[in-house]
């Protein structure tokens, strides 16, 4: 825990309250280091909150204030001119659909299985959601319930990264529920097992190496870049230049 102590004086955006006289992070250094390090390399991403619960809101204080140079740690990130959406979505599933709601936006995919994977392929900045825990207790907490994710192999041009501590190589014990176009231009997307996308667009966080190691992101995201060049080169694809979109 030593290392999750905020430094300096308290801060009630950027840290918690936990012990008696003591503050943590809110959010890791090491997640701040990643948008610092993606934006130094001139990188075209976006990053999207995914939670169950209902800290999104603070979450997106927090990051919006640290966009601004707020963040004593990294005041650098002033320059990344990255906007952040402060008004958290919602994604809601059924047996028919998935439906995604923010603000006056509604997408589903009961007609066209695409759009919620075009739509975060073209998302911008950062942003948050927060998904539908009473489907995933309905489903057992299995991937079949999980946080929805598309994949696109056929897509070169952009990578989804879900980063999550809670993802898991036993789908039936799992909170992702990945799904693949297997056909170009398919908008029928299959359900992939985790194993199929694990380190590749799937990232089971390590929790005491991401406070430990404050470029433990930047680690992930370059291991999963590695390998989906080999995931694409199996659908046919060449080796990607792709955006990154980090979920």
């Amino acid at each position: 825990l030593q290392l999750l102590e905020w430094p300096g004086r308290p801060d009630d955006v950027f840290s918690v309250e936990g012990e008696p006289g003591k503050r943590y992070h809110l959010i890791l250094p090491a997640f701040f280091r990643l948008l610092d390090a993606l934006h130094r390399e001139g990188r075209a991403f976006a990053v999207v909150f995914r939670s169950f619960g209902t800290d999104l809101p603070r979450a997106l204080r927090a990051v919006s204030r640290a966009l601004a140079g707020q963040h004593p740690r990294f005041p650098a990130l002033r320059d990344a001119a990255l906007p952040v959406d402060l008004t958290p979505g919602q994604i809601r599933c059924s047996q028919r659909e998935v439906v995604l709601t923010r603000g006056a936006e509604r997408l589903a995919t009961r007609e066209d299985g695409r759009k919620l994977y075009d739509y975060f392929s073209s998302f911008e900045g950062i942003g948050g959601f927060q998904d539908h825990f009473d489907w995933w207790a309905k489903n057992n907490f299995s991937s079949r319930g999980g946080k929805p994710l598309w994949i696109d192999p056929h897509d070169p041009s952009v990578h989804h990264i879900f980063i999550d501590d809670n993802i898991r190589l036993d789908d039936a014990d799992t909170i992702v529920h990945p799904q693949v176009f297997s056909e170009p231009g398919s908008s029928s997307p299959r359900s992939a097992p985790t194993s199929e996308l694990y380190d590749v667009c799937l990232v089971q966080t390590d929790l005491l190496e991401a406070i430990a190691d404050e470029d433990y992101f930047l680690h992930c995201v370059r291991r999963c870049e590695e390998n989906y060049e080999r995931y694409l080169a199996c659908a046919g694809k060449g080796p990607p230049s792709p955006r990154q979109d980090g979920q």
